[in-house]
């Protein structure tokens, strides 16, 4: 039997904040995961410069049955404090684009960063540990593992979700918010591509691998970011955006060309230049490929002074109002994050303590919170650690 005061179960993002801030207050903490490394998450985001937050948190970058439940902790641990620790690392950074910012360098600095907080904040952490049988006796946990038998007053469920199951993610944080009467919102992969039925590849994936700047919308949700055409359907940052939204047997409306009026400037080009082909017209706005496909979908054929204002309207609506209907998702298998989780209704939102259970702590990706993609789920992990490791 080994005794701490705090047991976090995982070392993920989420779980490595707790443990930092559990251990400058002097609490004796055990990090466990079955993982070889940890942060494995943070190592490989970003394409290896990891996207470690954003500068524009608000409530309504994140999906959950009470959006404002992550309030609390995102404003009592910010962004810019985030930031100013990273600053304090003397890990540089830049903002690519939309409040995203990024390590200059490599992402295992931010890992780095956090395993020397952690180390001097006195965390014993034990990787390559598989967790059993966990359970309560009325005033201490018990936690069964394969580097035997861990003993606290407060366990931190901060075991992420389902995406990504190559890199071990399991749904153990949902059975034990199960065992200990917690209600699991149903779970999907968000953050995603979006994959189509044979039909509709034929026109996709000649074009696989070209990429466009789209509006994407789905109901209410729209996002104006990178589209990339892939072998299996609809990619990229607009395309991921909306898959939180979207859901099976809705449509998705795509603007292949948002920043532009097509209709007059084909018109005029009609009375200039009749003699080119439309598709020739339309590499103005879009790519070759993408012009001879969008030529094909308006059926037009021929020359642009061939073309009546009718079939200009159709070319138009073929660019700006390009409904698909998506048959599924690549699954966890590609999803950056999971939606749903545990359900925030039992869960304060200043401390992520269980309502129902005194010393139950879920964090991160495991509750019913999910970011936008560009860093929105790293602050989310770090905020409600942060929040956590104050109490428990």
């Amino acid at each position: 039997m080994q005794r701490f005061d705090v047991v976090i179960l995982g070392a993920g993002a989420a779980g490595l904040f707790c443990a930092i801030e559990a251990g400058r207050r002097g609490r004796r903490v055990a990090l466990i995961d079955h993982a070889r490394a940890p942060g494995e998450k943070i190592r490989i985001s970003g394409g290896g410069r990891c996207n470690f937050t954003n500068l524009h948190i608000g409530p309504e970058k994140f999906i959950s049955q009470n959006p404002r439940f992550a309030l609390s902790a995102l404003r009592r641990y910010t962004q810019h404090d985030f930031t100013d620790r990273v600053r304090r690392a003397g890990i540089a950074f830049h903002e690519k684009t939309l409040g995203q910012l990024f390590c200059d360098g490599s992402s295992r600095a931010i890992v780095a960063m956090l395993l020397d907080d952690m180390t001097q904040a006195g965390v014993q952490l034990y990787l390559g540990t598989s967790v059993g049988a966990v359970s309560h006796d009325g005033s201490r946990f018990t936690v069964q593992t394969s580097a035997g038998q861990f003993d606290a007053a407060h366990l931190v469920v901060a075991t992420g979700g389902k995406s990504i199951p190559k890199m071990g993610a399991t749904g153990l944080g949902y059975q034990l918010a199960e065992q200990f009467g917690h209600k699991v919102i149903e779970t999907r992969p968000a953050l995603v591509p979006l994959v189509f039925s044979a039909g509709q590849l034929e026109e996709m994936t000649p074009l696989a691998g070209l990429s466009v700047q789209a509006v994407v919308s789905c109901g209410k949700a729209r996002f104006q970011e990178g589209l990339l055409f892939t072998h299996r359907g609809l990619s990229g940052p607009s395309i991921l955006q909306i898959s939180s939204y979207w859901r099976e047997g809705q449509g998705v409306d795509v603007n292949l060309a948002p920043d532009i009026e097509t209709l007059p400037v084909l018109e005029a080009q009609k009375h200039s230049n009749g003699r080119q082909a439309v598709h020739t017209a339309l590499n103005r706005f879009l790519p070759e490929k993408l012009a001879r496909q969008v030529a094909l979908r308006a059926q037009i054929q021929g020359n642009l002074a061939d073309q009546s204002k009718l079939a200009l309207a159709r070319v138009r609506d073929a660019i700006h109002g390009w409904h698909v209907v998506p048959v599924g998702t690549e699954g966890y298998r590609t999803a950056e994050v999971t939606l749903g989780g545990v359900d925030t209704q039992q869960l304060d939102a200043r401390t992520m303590e269980s309502r129902s259970q005194k010393g139950l702590f879920f964090i991160g990706e495991v509750v019913d919170v999910t970011g936008w993609l560009g860093g929105y789920n790293f602050q989310w992990a770090w905020s409600s650690g942060w929040a956590a490791g104050q109490v428990a």
